[in-house]
């Protein structure tokens, strides 16, 4: 199937958040994904993952997650630089940013001729977690999550009840979780309280684990797999053609 790319610039109540999107050529109308990136924005491996989705018949949606931060068209480096400057975004980023910025393009969606009304989402690393964010959404009707940092802890201690985790009586959708054994940022004490609170929660999803490190999905790094990016590929798009 073969794919065009496009920009949309969205209006959200903390700024323009430049949105990239990825979409078949043909005229159908089509489900779509809001695809979250690292806190890189959207890279090269990004750009090419979403290109991949969107080739098997979706609209991908990849926002600047950090656009209240940055110039628009900001893509930071994988090095240390830009991996501190990401960082420091996260940090700074007002949680409930991320609940407008996905507001925004599920309005932006709902006035586009080419969206069938049927809306998933994905992510990988900090974009594995913003999509279970997005899964609090009530028109989230699936999420895969790939490695989402920060679920197993609270890190806003001055945020009470924003907190994702906080929210699962929110998710109304099934989740897809992704995790590698290997990954030095969520070890398996983590992946396991989060776990005990999906089954206390009663959410409807799956959970899956490979050996794999952190950014297995991420076609640029020493750590990339694959084999298993084609594994998770696949049970995504199997969850979305089913749910979507």
């Amino acid at each position: 199937m073969l794919v065009q790319s496009q920009v949309a610039d969205i209006s959200t109540p903390t700024g323009v958040m430049r949105t990239y999107i990825h979409r078949p050529t043909h005229t159908k109308k089509v489900p779509a994904v809001l695809f979250y990136s690292e806190i890189f924005q959207q890279t090269g491996p990004i750009a090419r993952a979403a290109a991949y989705m969107a080739g098997h018949g979706y609209a991908v949606l990849v926002p600047e997650v950090f656009h209240e931060l940055n110039p628009i068209g900001t893509v930071l480096g994988y090095d240390d630089a830009g991996r501190e400057k990401g960082n420091a975004d996260k940090a700074a980023k007002d949680v409930q940013g991320y609940d407008t910025d996905n507001r925004a393009m599920i309005n932006f969606l709902n006035t586009q001729d080419w969206y069938n009304g049927n809306l998933g989402a994905m992510g990988f690393c900090i974009g594995g977690h913003l999509a279970f964010r997005a899964a609090l959404q009530p028109e989230v009707k699936a999420t895969a999550c790939f490695y989402a940092t920060d679920l197993h802890i609270n890190t806003m201690p001055n945020q009470p009840n924003q907190h994702s985790m906080e929210r699962l009586a929110d998710i109304q959708g099934e989740l897809m979780m992704i995790w590698g054994k290997q990954d030095n940022h969520i070890p398996a004490a983590g992946r396991v309280l989060v776990q005990q609170k999906f089954a206390a929660a009663n959410l409807n999803y799956t959970w899956h684990e490979f050996n794999a490190q952190h950014a297995f999905m991420r076609d640029e790094d020493p750590r990339y797999d694959a084999e298993l990016a084609s594994v998770g590929y696949q049970m995504t798009l199997q969850m979305f053609a089913r749910t979507l």
